[in-house]
């Protein structure tokens, strides 16, 4: 579809015929088009960042800029986002290990609200194995995984192309395929054949990933090893597996929209096509794939209950025009029993002159605004702020 001005362009009846397709953006692509669809582009402001104060620059002026920083500054910690190794963070002989590894993690939640892991006890077969699970759902014929596409958000498994797609203002390059474990362990049957073990395998492995940054970021708030353990505010994955076509127009649209993410902290596995950036200090910095190492992010949930000790950072998916990506993303949240618990700024933390920040909610109602605002480019914790 072309793009250009019309007063009888209807979005609404383009997104309802895409939408009942069930075949997603990656049956766009293996349609043979060669235009980004009007509901995908994104408006011209959406590809302007800001450097200073009352300045906007271009893309390509933004992506020159970041070359000749990248070039001049590759020491800089402002420039790249911070690896934590996790080897000997359970050395019960040298403490010392578990003590700096605390300390980067805090600096890296303060400062960045992003880190790399590597040393994290995910063997490199199960993460390539699980990213070639995600990409072997995808990329079978539509007529096999049509079955899987849904909306409904009791399904616990649902194939789908862009979550917030009939509220959203501008759609984005991606489909999805979610395994929401918040209430437990699935069904094999509710699984995909294609990457049913593949994705088991994995969880078993972030599960185990989830207990130790659970003790790892409470020691780095100052408090008992124990204490996001108790309050249950991580205890819970939902597994979704991203897949971003390649993008005849890359410059007309993204492959995700600005954003932070609602969860307590995510894990991210992305494969090496990149794409990845980090909005730091209004600049964009890339997070090149690296072999054998897993990304975190603090979620909003966190940045609310340290009241903004850690911080939930925005980021971005660019679309790519040379290859398809896949990524594994897991949403640390509440368990499901916790799941209508009030969720506020941790005492320890507030005093007179530190009062709290944000009011009190649950994961269920934070949730429910982030949803039906959808990727809109702003944060949802404003909303929340007292």
């Amino acid at each position: 579809m072309e793009v250009e001005s019309s007063c009888f362009y209807d979005r609404e009846m383009e997104v309802k015929l895409f939408d009942e397709t069930r075949a997603g953006v990656k049956g766009l692509v293996d349609s043979g088009v060669t235009k980004v669809p009007r509901f995908l582009i994104h408006p011209p402001e959406s590809f302007l960042f800001k450097k200073e104060e009352n300045t906007l620059v271009s893309a390509d002026e933004e992506n020159n800029n970041n070359h000749y920083h990248d070039q001049h500054h590759d020491n800089d910690y402002d420039d790249q986002v911070p690896i934590i190794d996790l080897e000997g963070f359970d050395d019960d002989v040298d403490t010392t290990k578990r003590g700096l590894i605390v300390g980067k993690i805090r600096e890296a939640a303060e400062s960045w609200g992003f880190f790399q892991m590597i040393n994290h006890g995910i063997p490199d077969f199960v993460m390539n194995n699980m990213l070639d699970g995600i990409r072997d759902f995808h990329e079978q014929p539509n007529e096999t995984k049509i079955a899987w596409y849904s909306r409904d958000p009791k399904r616990r498994v649902r194939f789908y192309c862009n979550g917030d797609l009939l509220v959203s203002r501008t759609a984005n390059w991606r489909d999805s395929i979610i395994f929401d474990f918040q209430d437990g362990p699935l069904e094999k049957d509710a699984f995909p054949p294609i990457c049913r073990e593949r994705v088991e395998e994995y969880m078993k492995h972030v599960s185990r990933v989830r207990e130790v940054l659970s003790e790892l970021l409470s020691e780095a708030l100052g408090l008992n090893k124990e204490y996001l353990g108790k309050i249950e505010c991580m205890k819970s994955e939902t597994l979704v597996g991203h897949y971003y076509p390649l993008c005849p127009e890359p410059d007309l649209t993204q492959g995700t929209t600005k954003h932070s993410d609602p969860s307590a902290l995510t894990l991210l596995l992305q494969d090496q096509m990149g794409g990845l950036q980090v909005l730091r200090r209004n600049r964009w910095v890339d997070v090149p794939p690296l072999p054998s190492v897993l990304v975190a992010n603090v979620g909003d949930l966190m940045q609310l209950i340290t009241n903004d000790k850690f911080k939930s950072v925005e980021h971005r998916v660019v679309a790519m025009k040379n290859g398809a990506r896949v990524s594994a993303a897991c949403f640390l949240y509440p368990s499901a029993t916790h799941r209508n618990k009030p969720y506020g700024p941790i005492e320890e933390f507030l005093s007179e002159e530190e009062p709290p920040k944000y009011t009190q909610t649950t994961i269920f109602d934070y949730l429910t605004y982030y949803r039906s605002k959808g990727l809109d480019g702003n944060s949802a914790l404003p909303h929340f702020r007292i």
